[in-house]
């Protein structure tokens, strides 16, 4: 994490088991913790928020589980800002920015978009022994 989300006062860790409720569960989390964080469930930002974490969770769920048991999803913000990081043990890093092709955009292109159309960031971070990853968005609120 950056020294700029890790200045954020605001945080919540939910480790999850790589299965499919995991989703779901990550989405449930997230309303909690922006309701507890002030942010109404009406904001701007949340539902795109909420699209954002159930695409990256699905593919940590889809792509990572056979080397990763767990999926962790770590949530960070103050009044300005939420950013969240989905992190699995799988060492491939995709790559955020593909081009479209013939068959269209990826899932993960898709969530970038959207992300950068909020104004927002997307970054990939590899683990220091290079056997996993995280993905942050970082949303204005």
């Amino acid at each position: 994490m950056t020294a700029q989300l890790e200045a954020l006062p605001y945080r919540h860790v939910l480790t999850l088991p790589a299965m499919g409720a995991a989703v779901r569960m990550a989405r449930e989390t997230a309303e909690l913790v922006l309701m507890e964080w002030g942010v109404s469930a009406r904001h701007a930002t949340v539902d795109p928020a909420l699209l954002i974490l159930s695409e990256l969770v699905t593919n940590s769920v889809r792509h990572a589980a056979v080397l990763s048991p767990n999926v962790t999803v770590v949530f960070a913000g103050d009044e300005d800002t939420f950013a969240f990081g989905v992190h699995d043990r799988h060492p491939y890093q995709p790559p955020l920015y593909t081009p479209v092709t013939e068959t269209g955009n990826t899932g993960l292109a898709t969530v970038v978009e959207l992300a950068l159309s909020l104004d927002g960031t997307a970054v990939v971070r590899g683990d220091a022994d290079g056997k996993g990853k995280s993905i942050w968005i970082t949303l204005p609120l």
